[in-house]
């Protein structure tokens, strides 16, 4: 008996000999590491302190670089249009508050022709309505209803007054599921990840304004895994084998083109060779892109502006124009002013765009260019 109330004494000691002891391994609270400080600052725009006559003008020239917009066909100049769009850059991603009258929008064949911006995005209405036509298809958005477009195809619509998100995602970030994505474009996505995507969304729009350099990348790559999650390709999909191999080269090609764009002989001739297609089908994949050529330069004056932008780049201009494929000086000024508004000169001395998994802090905010500049880096 006595041996037994011994190990009976000795049990209960054991755990008061634990409570004693790991309080001593605890970390003080105020050795605890400082936490992060948030990195995001919205690039805003409203025309609201505007006359309203200039409203509308000033909303058409600051969304040009997506769509052309037209008011209602029983509203006027005068009538104003007050409107507030607010981006936020997480680097691989841009995310944009906006509230507008009604208008319709169009996004042309030639628009697309003269604009390098190929995006994905997705549109979540908080209030009003949509509808979208792609290729004779109709989208009608509504109030917690998620869209997805590609801005690398023409479309147009209307939008009653609303409020709504918008995700623009760089195609290249969904490069190993292009083919999922190309077939539901222009859809609305529903089903309990789309349910999930929505609350993730709105989540995020919450927390922008504390948002870490560390949550960005994380975010960017948890965005689109559930996006793919959404898009299990639909059954009426499956036969259009013809449209998804057209969609499968063409993500080949753009694939060529950017693994090649400091290759001095980057030319329809070495594509078709590299990819197995005659010029005429090269020619047929790139004629929505405004040609080719056109996509081939739109891509390398993209990454000469990035590499000028980029402060441990040390090259001269001629040098990095040369690297891309530019044959002068001059033919580069000419090409690069045309395509960002401004000279390569004055895109080193003031433009420091973002970069993947990287936003633009306070200081840089007041150097950025615009909300299509945004666009323009977006990805690259």
């Amino acid at each position: 008996m006595d041996a037994k109330r011994q190990d009976e004494a000795h049990a209960k000691q054991a755990p008061e000999r634990e409570r004693r002891r790991w309080p001593r391994d605890v970390q003080p609270d105020n050795e605890a590491a400082p936490p992060l400080a948030p990195v995001l600052e919205p690039l805003s725009f409203s025309t609201i302190k505007l006359a309203p006559e200039d409203q509308f003008t000033a909303w058409q020239a600051h969304v040009a670089p997506l769509v052309d917009v037209k008011l209602p066909d029983n509203k006027s100049l005068d009538d104003g249009f007050p409107a507030d769009h607010t981006a936020w850059n997480l680097g691989g991603m841009l995310i944009v508050e906006q509230r507008a009258p009604a208008h319709s929008y169009l996004r042309s064949a030639a628009k697309l022709r003269s604009s390098s911006i190929d995006h994905w995005y997705i549109v979540l209405p908080h209030t009003g309505r949509s509808w979208t036509e792609v290729d004779r298809r109709v989208a009608e958005g509504q109030p917690g209803k998620l869209e997805i477009r590609s801005l690398g195809y023409p479309f147009r619509g209307r939008v009653t007054e609303s409020e709504s998100l918008f995700l623009y995602l760089p195609r290249d970030l969904f490069a190993d599921a292009a083919l999922t994505l190309d077939a539901n474009n222009n859809s609305i996505l529903s089903g309990n990840f789309a349910n999930l995507l929505i609350d993730y969304i709105n989540s995020i729009v919450t927390r922008l304004r504390s948002l870490t350099a560390e949550d960005l990348p994380r975010i960017v790559h948890a965005t689109r895994s559930m996006i793919i999650a959404c898009l299990a390709p639909p059954a009426e999909h499956a036969a259009a084998a013809e449209q998804l191999a057209s969609v499968a080269l063409m993500e080949r090609a753009r694939r060529y083109v950017q693994n090649n764009l400091d290759a001095a002989r980057l030319t329809p001739d070495s594509m078709c060779r590299a990819l197995g297609v005659s010029r005429s089908r090269l020619y047929q994949l790139f004629e929505p892109s405004g040609g080719v050529l056109h996509y081939i330069q739109s891509r390398r004056l993209l990454a000469a502006h990035l590499a000028l932008s980029d402060p441990a780049d040390s090259r001269r201009i001629v040098e990095i124009a040369e690297a891309f494929g530019f044959s002068s000086a001059a033919n580069f000024s000419r090409a690069f002013s045309k395509e960002f508004g401004y000279s390569p000169r004055e895109g080193r001395r003031t433009m420091i765009l973002p970069r993947p998994a990287r936003s633009v802090s306070p200081g840089e905010h007041e150097r950025a260019s615009s909300f299509e500049g945004w666009l323009k880096a977006l990805g690259s």
